[in-house]
């Protein structure tokens, strides 16, 4: 008999093919209060789920009593309860490496558009306001040779260094867990306290996960730190951030400009204060949006969840006790 899997994300028809060809598919087509009601109520039967952008809290999965597995459609998994799971032994998997290239691009776009007030000045002559050369009022900032700070150097940090060191010749600083030598050696980085990050980067950009440590890291102290000629990326997660602080030293041009993928509340309101700026580049979260990642991504997600309910280890295991319980329980050592 196929395993019952409920599925919150469109997927190709290739991939549907191939979900449909092995499992029972159940399609929650949108995620509006009528889509959340059908999920609802095909939770009961659901021994696997597959989507993304969605909080599947303990209150969700309480109605999924024979759920064995999960797949997001994404790296970041803040929005899983992995305690929970793994205490029920629902195995939890994510598409990290697919999607690295293309938010270091959507990184380093930000970098450009901010440093070279991209975006203002095309509206500016979109709106018919170009009617002279322009003069230093509306000059930007070089990017190459300027030093690179990284906050969180995982795979999408060291490929944002790459691009930096290699392409534009900046010097790169960084400050994770722990020093990581193979980077220093490779990208002639430097290891940095968050203090010395923040007062010695041209463009500081953060590429480390949503967690408790990380929750609003970035706040008030820490934007006072910074050089006023600072650029600020964020293509992580926007609760990384203490965000009416970030809105001050905007106003207040305590730092330069901001490029941001990511917000503290999603989609950002109309009325944020952020978009009434001109020193600010906001994009709508499109870190990995392009249609080959985000089909390398759903394949990845597909391939994770197949793998599960077959009683095999996903490649892309996220906690992987729930797996030695479950192999413990059912003797696959």
């Amino acid at each position: 008999m196929k395993k019952q899997v409920v599925l919150y994300k469109k997927l190709s028809p290739l991939l549907m093919a191939r979900l449909h060809e092995q499992t029972e598919v159940t399609l929650i087509d949108s995620l509006d209060a009528e889509g959340l009601a059908k999920l609802r109520q095909a939770l009961p039967r659901a021994q696997g789920l597959l989507g993304a952008s969605l909080k599947l809290d303990a209150g969700l999965l309480d109605l999924a009593p024979n759920l064995e597995a999960i797949a997001s459609v994404s790296v970041g998994v803040d929005n899983y309860d992995i305690d929970y799971l793994t205490e029920r032994r629902i195995l939890l998997s994510n598409t990290p490496d697919v999607l690295t290239e293309t938010t270091a691009d959507t990184g380093f776009a930000l970098i450009l558009a901010t440093a070279r007030r991209v975006v203002e000045l095309a509206n500016m002559v979109r709106a018919g306001q170009w009617n002279r050369n322009i003069g230093p009022a509306h000059f930007g900032s070089d990017v190459h040779g300027k030093t690179l700070g990284i906050i969180g150097m995982g795979r999408i940090g060291e490929a944002l260094a790459q691009r930096g060191h290699f392409g534009f010749g900046m010097p790169v600083v960084y400050h994770s867990h722990s020093p990581k030598p193979a980077v220093e050696q490779r990208f002639n980085a430097q290891y940095r306290s968050l203090t010395e990050l923040l007062q010695q980067s041209d463009f500081i950009c953060l590429t480390l996960p949503l967690t408790a440590e990380t929750e609003k890291l970035i706040g008030a102290r820490e934007f006072a730190l910074m050089r006023p000629q600072s650029i600020f990326i964020n293509i992580s997660r926007g609760k990384v951030v203490d965000e009416a602080a970030l809105i001050e030293a905007l106003q207040q041009n305590r730092i330069r400009a901001a490029g941001l993928d990511v917000f503290e509340r999603e989609p950002l309101r109309h009325d944020s204060p952020l978009l009434q700026l001109n020193n600010v580049v906001a994009t709508p979260h499109i870190g990995s949006a392009t249609h080959e990642t985000r089909e390398a991504m759903a394949t990845c997600a597909v391939e994770n969840l197949l793998a599960a309910l077959a009683g095999e280890r996903p490649v892309n295991l996220v906690n992987g006790q729930a797996w030695r319980g479950q192999a413990a329980c059912y003797g696959k050592v």
